[in-house]
This record gives structure tokens, sequence and C-alpha cells, in this order.
């Protein structure tokens, strides 16, 4: 009969101790403790957080108290109200460290990246060359153009993680200090109105901002509004995580007394207070000269003598419709989706008519 080598003897002597002493510590049928999630949250006292601070520089101001730095602003409005020329504007004044009047501009000239979404190649040349004249851009702004040819390699689950390592790696390939998106539906493959792809989106640009120290604007849309209400933060299309996760957000207008007219208004700030309400929106034409098309300042206004006035008869018109509306068994807030009218101008057509 053959013994069992020594080596087996003494691996059943150890799993039997090991085995005793767990039913003694009563840990037989307990799991593994998790390791704690010292890494998600950093904290200190209030004092601390203060002092850690005092010796950073403050955020200076990009576009007036519209922008500053390391800030994620959203900058929004309906189509043909020229975004994408303000913001290539912009761009181009922080590139060479200018201003885009009327708007103090206190940083040194930036490294900026303009994603453009929007316009094709000749589309952007075209804009900005006019007969014998082309703009000069500054040497510090660089333009992306997406590859729609582009296949999703095969270490990327889906196209929103591979659009995510593009940015990643078009910011680290520029050593860009400002990155401008145009526009920000065109950053996720599915509905950015949907809560948690909002939510998803407005997480990665701010983790983003904070890893590279990022001034970002992004550009974004409002769907077809009254013309006759003042602007709000409402106006913008989309989940409201995308305004809830920015930092500022400003929206242009047009003008309901001249159409060639855009106003700029406020609609959020976390640094410093509101300076362009709606009792002081900038205004502004568009013009086009030696190939650059950009806005002129104009001066400031109310909103409210910029918004579309309603005639008489078409006050008539609007509370018969209301009134026939309600007559139809629909409430008043169904009656200001259909008319596109604000709840309280229902309101006051009802009681008028």
């Amino acid at each position: 009969m053959n013994e069992r080598p020594l080596i087996i003897d003494l691996i059943r002597d150890s799993v039997r101790d090991d085995t005793e002493r767990r039913l003694k510590a009563n840990t037989f049928n307990q799991p593994a403790k998790p390791e704690p999630a010292d890494d998600l949250f950093t904290i200190h006292t209030a004092n601390r957080w203060m002092q850690l601070q005092s010796t950073e520089p403050d955020c200076k101001m990009l576009m007036g108290s519209f922008w500053h730095q390391q800030e994620l602003c959203i900058m929004f409005a309906d189509t043909n109200m020229g975004k994408s020329i303000l913001a290539v504007q912009l761009a181009h004044e922080l590139a060479r460290g200018a201003a885009l009047e009327p708007f103090a501009n206190h940083s040194e000239p930036a490294k900026v990246l303009y994603m453009d979404f929007e316009l094709s190649p000749k589309q952007f040349q075209t804009r900005y060359h006019e007969g014998h004249a082309t703009h000069n851009f500054a040497d510090n702004l660089y333009r992306a153009e997406f590859n729609t040819q582009a296949h999703v390699p095969y270490q990327y689950k889906t196209l929103d993680e591979y659009m995510n390592a593009g940015i990643e790696y078009s910011i680290k390939r520029t050593g860009a200090q400002v990155l401008i998106i145009d526009n920000i539906s065109c950053l996720r493959t599915s509905i950015i109105e949907r809560g948690n792809e909002a939510l998803a989106l407005m997480q990665h640009l701010k983790a983003l901002k904070v890893k590279y120290k990022l001034s970002i604007l992004v550009l974004a849309h409002t769907p077809k509004r009254n013309p006759a209400n003042p602007i709000s933060r409402n106006d913008l299309q989309g989940s409201k995580m995308l305004i809830n996760f920015a930092d500022s957000a400003f929206a242009i207008g047009q003008s309901s007394t001249r159409p060639e007219v855009r106003y700029l208004k406020q609609v959020k700030q976390r640094s410093g207070t509101e300076t362009y309400g709606a009792d002081n929106i900038c205004l502004f034409t568009m013009q086009k000269q030696y190939g650059y098309l950009h806005f002129k300042f104009e001066g400031y206004a109310r909103e409210a003598d910029h918004l579309r006035r309603f005639s008489h008869q078409q006050r008539v018109d609007l509370a018969n419709k209301a009134l026939q509306l309600q007559t139809d068994g629909l409430s008043q807030r169904q009656i200001a989706a259909k008319l596109k009218l604000s709840l309280s101008t229902v309101n006051k057509l009802l009681n008028w008519a």
C-alpha cells in the first residue's frame, strides 16, 4: 500500500485549520468586505477648502459675465440666428487674446479647438471669403471636423464611446485650453432629450473640463418658440439636465423691430451676478468685411422692446381661437401648447374675450 505524499497531508491540515478558525469567528458564510470607495469623494473641512483655493488664480472673463475660464457654458438659439458665426468669432478673438466687443476678455491668447459638426470645409471657406479677400484666423485656432466615414474600432463598444475618446485625443493633440462644440446634438447618436443621455453627456464634458482645466462652450438649439415671449432657460431644446449641469448659459434672440438685429441675453450664471438680463440685452447685426462674417455690437436695450407685439386684430383672432379651444374641452395649458403661447397670455386672452 502506497503512502500519501507528505505535501497532501500538509495541505489537508492547512485547510482544516483555516475552516475551524473561520467557524469560530463566524465568518465562514460571510462575503469578503469590499474595498472602501476612498477615491470617489475628496473631503476637507470648509476652512481647508478655502485655504486650498486661496492660492488658485481667479477664473478670468472670456466674454464678459457671459462666460468665464474653466466654465461649461451653453449658447442656444433657433436656426439661422448666427450661433456658429458668433462662436467662430469668439474662438478667433480668444485665440489671439482679444475681446469680442463690448465684452471683456481678461485671459492671455489661448489655444482654441473648434469642433465643427455643422459646416463642410468648403462651406467654412466660403463663409470667410469674399472676392479677393480671405479672412486670416489666429494661428492658435484649430478646427476639427468629424469623419463621417469612420468605423468604430473593436475596442470601443459604441460610437458614443468612440466619440468621447476622439474628443479627448483632439484636446491632447492640440493642447487646447478652450473647447467649442458646434453643436451638442451631434455628440450622441441617440436623442439628447432623454434624461439619462443628457446626464451622461454633461458628466463627460464636465470631467474633461476638470481633467484638462478647459473652458467649454457648447452650442445648442431651441425648438420653435413664440416670439412674443421673453427667452428663458426653458427654451433650450432637450432635457433640463443640460442646463442644470452648465455653469452658465446665454441665448441669441431676434428682434421683432428689425429682423436683421440679434440680441444676447443671459439666462444662467454662477460666477458673479446677472449683467445682461431682460432689462439690459446686447444688440448686434451681422456684417461681412474683407471676408470676415461677424457680429457687430449696436448697443443695449430692454428685451420687451424687441418682442413681437400683437395688433388689435391679431389679439381678437387669438382670443377667438383660445375661446373655441376652451369650448372644445381643452385646458388652458393645452391651449397654450397648441397656440404656442404662454399660459399667462392664454389666461389674459380668455378673460379679455
